[in-house]
């Protein structure tokens, strides 16, 4: 069976797509830095606490990507035993984008489904806080 042009252009264009599709979700598993809440830090307003369970009994896992077409921050609820109960994505915004590297304390506004809370990274360490400071809350940029 011969294949023409187009033939060949449109297995072209699927062979690609599929192999795109598959880096994308395959970068999930790659994440560029990851965090976990701590565990004296309140949760991020778009992650809910399934009923019968308490802050104590959980915890979050936040994931940052550097793809320029899925979101930018993952964060993963999960039980005590390890099995997950949410996931959530959003976009991230550096609110002080002009500092130095390692200039701690950071922020990075994080925007879930239209609602927007604060991270602050305070020191060079795998744990992040969420924080209800108005002086940071007031660089938050209007969009």
């Amino acid at each position: 069976m011969k294949i023409g042009k187009i033939g060949r252009l449109a297995l072209l264009i699927a062979v690609f797509s599929a192999f795109f599709s598959l880096v994308i979700k395959g970068c999930e598993y790659f994440p560029e830095s990851t965090f976990q809440l701590a565990n004296d830090s309140r949760l991020p307003k778009w992650v809910s606490i399934p009923p019968g369970l308490t802050r104590a009994d959980v915890s979050v896992t936040m994931n940052y990507y550097s793809m320029p077409i899925v979101d930018d921050a993952q964060f993963i609820l999960k039980d005590r035993k390890g099995k997950v109960l949410a996931k959530v994505s959003g976009k991230t915004k550096d609110l002080r984008p002009k500092r130095q590297p390692f200039d701690y304390p950071a922020y990075v506004a994080i925007t879930v489904n239209g609602v927007t809370d604060i991270i602050e990274h305070k020191r060079m360490e795998p744990i992040f806080y969420v924080t209800d400071d108005p002086a940071v809350w007031k660089e938050l940029p209007d969009e």
